[in-house]
């Protein structure tokens, strides 16, 4: 069923060696990480760990994101960022801390080519004006985070349909599902035309079960239940 796929999937994470092994899987298309990916992974030195990516990895697009919390700090981090690799895509907030809408920042960095990935998108407003600053501009991603947005008990659907019409008016940007919560979304992207969708770690070890059947996966299940009964020493 993966092969019938269209929807391209990004691996997310900040794994240095399974990123690069990653790289070498025709499944994956290209990579995303973030600052709380990145602590986890114990990194301390954000252009160390930027720089080795990208000497392993050079034909996937990566984005790496800013740090800074103000419009003019968040641009000119986004042009240094820009300026480690032909396939770095620079992930720029859709607003601040404070809530400052940064669609002036990415209009300005899409204008002068550098590919920008917009991230934190949550509502249709915040596509319309975002796809208004790229339109016109460098290639780029428009990341709403659909998984969150059914944390918050909504159905994200709609919205990525709607995203999805809305990014019609900006051709060279497209859209990401991102924080994808199950294998299920992998599916739902790729049934609205979604064009990219980030899996971590987890997810990817999940995708061999796509298109399971469901009497074998109930089986394995029961299976594995017993099994588990028995290697914990547990009896009635």
């Amino acid at each position: 069923m993966l092969d019938s796929i269209r929807t391209r999937i990004f691996a997310d994470g900040a794994d240095l060696p399974r990123m690069v092994e990653l790289a070498a899987d025709p499944r994956i298309r290209g990579f995303t990480t973030n600052p709380t990916l990145m602590r986890k992974a114990g990194h301390t030195d954000y252009a160390m760990f930027a720089k080795s990516l990208l000497q392993e990895v050079t034909d996937h697009p990566i984005s790496f994101e800013v740090l800074a919390d103000d419009a003019a700090g968040i641009e000119h981090e986004a042009r240094v960022i820009a300026s480690w690799g032909e396939n770095v895509y620079v992930k720029v907030p859709v607003t601040t801390t404070l809530g400052q809408p940064m669609a002036p920042v990415v209009k300005r960095l899409s204008s002068d080519g550098v590919k920008v990935n917009v991230t934190a998108i949550f509502t249709p407003a915040q596509v319309e004006d975002v796809t208004a600053a790229l339109a016109g501009g460098a290639p780029s991603f428009v990341s709403v985070f659909a998984g969150r947005i059914a944390d918050a008990g909504v159905d994200p659907l709609p919205i990525m349909v709607r995203a999805l019409e809305i990014l019609e008016s900006a051709p060279a940007a497209q859209l990401i599902w991102a924080s994808p919560r199950e294998v299920l979304n992998v599916v739902q992207a790729n049934e609205i035309g979604c064009h990219v969708i980030t899996l971590t770690h987890d997810l990817l070890a999940k995708l061999p079960l796509l298109g399971k059947s469901l009497e074998e996966f109930s089986l394995d299940t029961v299976r594995m239940f017993h099994s588990d009964a028995k290697a914990a020493g547990l009896a009635l």
